[in-house]
This record gives structure tokens, C-alpha cells and sequence, in this order.
């Protein structure tokens, strides 16, 4: 793996152990202001490792920039592709979650994630832009695209979207971050430019929120529990 690909895993490590460094301040805070805290320093670590990986990938984008032929209309292309091959990929997946596998719908770090966008805004940047910018470029371009020059793609889509899918500490969505991997490696194999799967991720996180944050959060619980019924009419059948 090239030197600097390593810097940008440690970096986005480094930005999720960040929060070490808040303990200090926290018996300062009372439970309103630390909750704030919280989110706002954790919008600034994404901030920081977003300007260290670009400082690290500068030579990269320079040479992008310097080629004579970008191929921008079949970047857009894969680009819009990619958004609906995400999107299909996550439904498809999560419909085998939920009356194949019987897994409970919903995600609760979703939930969690949309509650502290909801108090504020300004998270709102990092889950549609910023994190699918560092995602792709730790999960896709440094470890699937390590992976990928020793082994075949199905195996180093399959370790990097298990990794993928443990940092997000969300075990029982296993399959929706494997599937959606696959899509987001698929895109940046076939076009050999990261940036198709990065926006083709910031168009399925952008979905997601404008969705999140359009509806009712008891809307929501409403549809979850709905879901559920019919997930045991479905399953009882057979």
C-alpha cells in the first residue's frame, strides 16, 4: 500500500479517536451544552481530516487537473449511473434484510445521526459531502484499491465493505453496507477516477436526508412499525 493512502487511514482514524481530546472539557458542561459539543466537535474532526487528506492526495488532484481530456461527460454519466445502481442496490438489500433474514428495518445509527442533524444543521454538510469524500477515498481508494492489486474483486470488495461496515458499528446492516461497497468499487474500477463513487455515495446520503428530514420522526417510527407487521404477514405465510 503507498505511503500515503496509509496517512489517510490513519488519518480518519485519528479523526474518530479525536473525541479523546474533548474529555477534558466535558466536566465543564452541563447535559444541554455537552450534547451541542458533541456534535460540533465532531463536525470540526471531519473538517480537519478532510483538509489533511486533500494536503495528502495534493499531487493526485494536480495531476487530474493537469490532463488534457477529464472525460467530464462520462464522469457524469457514471456519476448519475452510479447514484441509481446505489439506490436500487440499497433497497434490494435491505427488502432481503427484512423478509429473508428477518432483521428489524430501520437503522439505528441513521436515527441517531438525523436526531443530532436536527439540533444542528451544520452536520448536515458533513453526512452529504464531507464524509462520503472520506469514505470513498479510505474504503474505496486506499484499502478496496490496495486490496483489489492482490486479490480479485469480490474478495477485496467483500473485506473492505466488512470494514466498511464495522466502523459504522452497525452489524445488523451488514449486507446493505456490503451490497452498497460493491456498487461504490464497481464505479471506481470500471471509471478509474474516485471521484464517480464519491458522488454517487453524496447523492445516496443526500437522498437519504432530504427523506430523513422531511418527514415526521413519528411518521417514521409509524412506517417502521407498519413494516413490521407485514414483514410477520409475509414470513407467516411460508
Amino acid at each position: 500500500m503507498p505511503r500515503r493512502y496509509i496517512y489517510l487511514i490513519i488519518t480518519y482514524i485519528a479523526m474518530h479517536f479525536s473525541s479523546l481530546l474533548a474529555i477534558p472539557f466535558i466536566p465543564f458542561l452541563d447535559e444541554s451544552q455537552l450534547a451541542y459539543f458533541s456534535i460540533y466537535w465532531q463536525v470540526g474532526a471531519f473538517l480537519v481530516a478532510f483538509i489533511i487528506m486533500l494536503f495528502i492526495l495534493k499531487r493526485e488532484m494536480k495531476d487530474f487537473f493537469a490532463l488534457d481530456n477529464k472525460r467530464v461527460g462520462s464522469l457524469a454519466f457514471w456519476s448519475i449511473i452510479g447514484f441509481i445502481l446505489a439506490m436500487i442496490t440499497q433497497v434490494v438489500a435491505a427488502f432481503i434484510q427484512t423478509f429473508v433474514l428477518k432483521i428489524q428495518p430501520g437503522s439505528e445509527n441513521t436515527f441517531e445521526i438525523m436526531a443530532m442533524a436536527r439540533q444542528v444543521p451544520l452536520l448536515i454538510i458533513v453526512i452529504t459531502i464531507i464524509g462520503p469524500i472520506l469514505e470513498e477515498l479510505v474504503f474505496r481508494k486506499a484499502i478496496f484499491g490496495s486490496l483489489y492489486k492482490k486479490m480479485n474483486f469480490f474478495f477485496a470488495g467483500l473485506l473492505s465493505s466488512f470494514i466498511f461496515a464495522i466502523v459504522h458499528m452497525d452489524f445488523s446492516h451488514i449486507l446493505v453496507y456490503t451490497a452498497v461497497g460493491f456498487v461504490f468499487a464497481f464505479l471506481y474500477i470500471e471509471t478509474k477516477r474516485i471521484i464517480v463513487p464519491i458522488i454517487a455515495h453524496a447523492g445516496m446520503n443526500t437522498f437519504a436526508v432530504v427523506v430523513q428530514l422531511s418527514t415526521d420522526p413519528e411518521e417514521i417510527e409509524e412506517q417502521m412499525r407498519l413494516l413490521e407487521q407485514l414483514q410477520s404477514i409475509i414470513i407467516g405465510g411460508f
